[in-house]
């Protein structure tokens, strides 16, 4: 074992003895023996006072020359290969940036993850057939262009397709990103925005561990990898959830991230080490790290190394540099790294400029890249890290290493020349203004060894299930308890609850129930699921619960159905998108019911949801304690008026606000029908109130309605002034009590409508409206909410308790007819439901004030019965607007 030199050490000698007395255990007693002894060393330090903060080891590879597992396969063959995919790769996006319309794309991330995905490819990533589950694959975002040119290798991508890289719009084309909505077929994950990834995969990985636990599926050893940037790692929920898989020994999680030291702008950690950062937190979070910085070009250097200082100066350099000497070539590398001390100036003497320049990263060396993938693959009780470092835009001439290399488009004809040299790629210098693609003939050397390798490991990825096993659905009977109302005044929350015991007890369904909260089930009313169904914890229960005595006690089991994810908004909707996936990524249909506070849904995982509709994920959000003055008492930042605005911007996320029980029954069981029967890959958010009332019956005939999302409970008689007024969730009550209001006091009879979800009104109207538009010669189509509408007399006012914008949306397919809105614009505060509902002038006595308005601006009352009306319900006409400001 060598002996290093070390810079800073007042005793040299002493310093000597300790390390060959360390280098003769290890040689004598072996790498376990010195292990414990380090450990015992670490823990006598740390009670004695010597505190010991360093996680980092040093700057150099994880695993040593001899204990590299062995490369399979031709190397050279797979070299060929990986060059006509870097080829095919860098053609597309220059062709696409080639017209007038510059539609983007990136180079350099691919350039410089390229051997990263080619070693997975050939050995390692595992398709999905009849007889094995098939890894599941995080690819980098931008890195999709060099994805789809593999894909043309194989002959799963036709030259049209890639010539048609970000031209969609047809459906001929390549989308830029990973989209499943796009390409249902092959993409399995959306992973841009950047950071999504990261935490989705943590939760993917984790949910399959649930699934392994309740028996839905065999431990076969699948394997979840996630190719993630080192400057994606900056996001929050990059590194927030890493905690989750070191605690839970996520040992089916692999990540690799690509350290090419730059982000968009510029260096990740110019001043610093980002290897050297993430490793120390992910050590310290319970990870495996693997670091793979330096390529087997410096393995005759570092051997020759006896005093260490190549090692020192590897440490003493910023990633600024390092870029750098990349950047700048061998001479400046000569000069500028190995120059600083004249041993290692003498140790490279031998090596010309060029030498120096080829001195590889370990992220461009199939070997290196092999033996961490080795050593990942065959790691117990642990979640892998692999940091591997790379060169961004290498390969690409003058943006290799630039920081202005992720904005790479396009390469000067040298720079194309140079890079056809590099990599041998069979096109003359006339050829090459062409920008073609190639594919070998489809019996060559290239192809076969292609089709070998993934024929060995299964099949072709990516590739994603579209559909899964049919499963027993409930008829809406099956919900009597709810249907039939009751007197008894209870919350839509615990009308949920109630619907959610129906479903978990019946039969061939129950079981795929999954209950997801972030630490708020006895909020919710959902303490009594924690002993009937159990909570998932990987290890089960390891202490008794200070309730265990009592009937709804904590009780943690390994085949736990609910899923506590702590409070972790982020985390739990993760969760609930792998749960809503698990129909493609396991064939196995699951029902997840995410159940939260409604503002710290969409509010504060917008991305997440955008994300769970690409991914074509299934299953019901509960936006529970909804309504800006509904929760009453806690004020601005828990007061939720604008979910359901936020809702309406997912196109394929279903929403509703129901105001009773019997509605929120009809509006669940035909989601089961159109996720779980139909297939439809939309998603469900549905808001529920903690406030109590006593819930009436399902009116007869009103479900088509419920569904559509308006119909009439009340009807006014014929004849004399009449209004209608529709209302929704909160708020309802509210309107009926306006129309008693406006028949008794005013002599005005008002319609009371529903309106169980004003964003499928509007969805549903503007497909008609489409429709019209395309269809001149053809019999107009009228929206539902026209429909509805069109038969009946009076102004109309709609009250909610959102935002004024959420029932705006329909005022278009209105019957031509005067139309006031009520909704609580501004800040939340707190305060009780009364005063809060005045103070936002959404209460009984505002409807029936908007109602006399309408009256008046049509003619039909004189505007001095609305003024009697204002000082009869003592309100102030001078209150600011909105009423929060």
């Amino acid at each position: 074992m060598a002996v290093e030199r070390f810079f800073d050490d007042d005793d040299p000698e002493e310093t000597r003895e300790w390390l060959e007395a360390f280098a003769s255990v290890v040689e004598r007693e072996g790498v376990a023996r010195a292990r414990f002894l380090l450990e015992k060393l670490t823990e006598t330090a740390r009670t004695t006072g010597v505190n010991l903060s360093r996680l980092n080891t040093p700057y150099l590879n994880s695993i040593a020359p001899n204990d590299e597992a062995p490369l399979p396969g031709d190397l050279f063959m797979e070299r060929r290969i990986r060059s006509l995919i870097r080829w095919n790769a860098l053609a597309m996006v220059m062709r696409a940036n080639a017209s007038e319309d510059e539609l983007g794309g990136h180079i350099a991330t691919f350039a410089s993850s390229a051997t990263l995905y080619d070693v997975g490819f050939n050995h390692f990533f595992r398709a999905p057939n009849d007889e094995f589950g098939g890894d599941l694959i995080y690819y980098q975002g931008h890195s999709a262009p060099g994805i789809y040119a593999r894909s043309f290798l194989e002959g799963r991508i036709s030259e049209a397709q890639l010539e048609n890289f970000r031209r969609e719009v047809d459906g001929k084309g390549l989308s830029s990103y990973p989209h499943p909505w796009l390409m249902p077929d092959y993409w399995q994950f959306p992973t841009v925005s950047m950071g999504l990834g990261p935490i989705m995969s943590i939760y993917q990985a984790h949910f399959m561990k649930y699934l392994i636990n309740r028996g839905f599926i065999k431990d076969e050893g699948r394997k979840v990898w996630a190719f993630l940037g080192d400057g994606e790692m900056d996001e929050p929920e990059s590194m927030g959830a890493i905690g989750l898989a070191g605690r839970e020994k996520l040992d089916n999680l692999i990540y690799v991230i690509n350290c090419n030291l730059q982000r968009l702008d510029g260096p990740v950690r110019g001043n610093g080490k980002i290897i050297q950062e993430l490793e120390s937190s992910f050590r310290g979070a319970g990870w495996n790290v693997i670091k793979v910085v330096w390529g087997r070009k410096w393995d005759p250097l570092l051997a020759r190394d006896e005093h260490g200082v190549l090692r020192q100066r590897m440490e003493e350099c910023v990633d600024g540099e390092y870029q750098a000497f990349k950047n700048h070539g061998g001479a400046y590398t000569r000069e500028h790294f190995f120059g600083k001390y004249p041993e290692l100036r003498e140790m490279v003497a031998h090596l010309s400029d060029e030498d120096i320049y080829e001195l590889n990263r370990g992220g461009h060396d199939p070997y290196k890249v092999f033996a961490a993938y080795h050593a990942a693959v065959n790691h117990k009780g642990q979640p892998t890290v692999i940091l591997a470092k790379t060169v961004k835009g290498y390969g690409t001439g003058a943006g290799q290493a630039a920081n202005k290399a992720h904005q790479l488009k396009k390469l000067d004809k040298a720079e194309l020349r140079d890079f056809r040299d590099k990599f041998n790629v069979p096109f003359t210098d006339e050829e090459l203004d062409r920008l073609p693609f190639f594919r070998p003939d489809e019996n060559s050397a290239e192809l076969r060894y292609l089709r070998e390798r993934r024929e060995s490991l299964g099949g072709y990825l990516p590739v994603r299930r579209k559909d899964s096993k049919p499963l027993p659905l409930p008829e809406l009977a099956a919900f009597a308890p709810v249907l039939e109302g009751s007197d008894k005044p209870i919350s839509t929350t615990m009308a949920f609850v109630r619907i959610l015991n129906v479903l978990v007890k019946s039969p061939g369904l129950g079981e795929r129930i999954v209950p997801i909260v972030p630490d708020e089930a006895r909020t919710f009313g959902m303490e009594g699921m924690f002993r009937q169904l159990g909570i998932y914890s990987n290890v089960g229960q390891l202490y008794t619960p200070e309730d265990r005595d009592q009937i709804m006690y904590y009780r943690e089991d390994v085949k736990g159905q609910i899923l506590e994810e702590g409070i972790n908004e982020a985390g739990a909707m993760s969760a609930w998108i792998a749960a809503g996936t698990a129909y493609s990524m396991h064939d196995q249909p699951m029902i997840p019911f995410f159940i939260f506070y409604s503002m710290f849904g969409f509010q504060r995982i917008g991305d997440l949801a955008w994300a769970a509709g690409d991914s074509r994920a299934r299953g019901f959000l509960i936006g529970a304690t909804s309504g800006r003055t509904t929760l009453n008492g806690e004020g601005l930042q828990h007061e939720d008026g604008h979910s359901q605005v936020l809702a309406s911007t997912v196109p394929n996320c279903v929403a509703y606000d129901p105001a009773y029980g019997y509605e929120l029954a009809v509006i669940v069981q035909d989601g089961l029908r159109r996720m779980y029967g139909a297939g439809e890959s939309v998603f469900y958010y549905i808001t529920t109130l903690n406030e109590n009332y006593a819930q009436p019956a399902l009116p007869a005939g009103s479900e088509e309605g419920i569904i559509r999302g308006l119909y009439r409970l009340k009807e006014a008689p014929a004849g004399g002034k009449s209004v209608q007024l529709i209302g929704a969730g909160a708020i309802l009550r509210e309107v009926e009590a306006a129309a008693t209001l406006l028949d008794e006091v005013f002599g005005v009879q008002a319609s009371v409508w529903s309106a169980t979800s004003l964003n499928e009104l509007r969805k549903e109207a503007l497909a008609a409206q489409h429709w019209n538009l395309l269809h001149p010669l053809e019999e107009p189509r009228l929206p539902w909410v026209t429909q509805q509408l069109r038969g009946t007399r009076g102004p109309i006012v709609a009250a909610t308790d959102y935002m004024k914008i959420h029932s705006e949306q329909i005022r278009a397919f209105l019957p031509g007819r005067t139309y006031y809105t009520l909704g609580t614009d501004g800040f939340g505060r707190s305060d009780s439901r009364e005063q809060l509902r005045h103070f936002f002038e959404v209460n009984r006595y505002f409807i029936v004030i908007a109602a006399l308005t309408a009256l008046a601006d049509d003619g039909e009352i004189g505007r001095s019965v609305v003024d009697e009306a204002i000082k009869r319900f003592g309100i102030n006409p001078d209150k600011p607007y909105p009423p929060s400001v």
